[in-house]
């Protein structure tokens, strides 16, 4: 059993920069892909980026892509998504997710955190 707890959310302005971290914890963290993923009111959960276990692996939403980057320190069980440059519609709560397959396949997600929201005023 894995354990996600994401953190790092708040209200911030159009333009700024927000780390989200995700700590994991009893589990062999370093052996899952990570993904983060983002809902915002009255729509679907949507994929925002993912990483392979190794790091070596990085891919992102075609609506994040070079704003956003993902990253991973297996040492300290923890998946991070660098934000910058953020807009209004990157408002969602934030929800980082383990798994065995690639984090865009639907089967993705044997373990979600409790999600952070993220607030971005104009």
């Amino acid at each position: 059993q894995v354990r996600l707890v994401e953190s790092g959310g708040g209200l911030v302005q159009a333009g700024d920069s927000r780390r989200l971290s995700c700590a994991a914890s009893g589990g062999t963290f370093s052996t899952y892909t990570m993904g983060w993923f983002r809902q915002a009111p009255g729509k679907e959960r949507e994929f925002v980026a993912g990483i392979s276990w190794n790091r070596y692996n990085t891919y992102y939403a075609d609506s994040v892509k070079g704003r956003f980057t993902i990253s991973r320190d297996n040492a300290k069980n923890t998946v991070y998504l660098q934000m910058n440059n953020l807009k209004s519609e990157d408002t969602a709560v934030y929800y980082c997710g383990a798994g065995r397959v690639h984090a865009q396949n639907v089967g993705f997600g044997d373990y979600w955190g409790q999600g952070t929201q993220v607030t971005v005023s104009s």
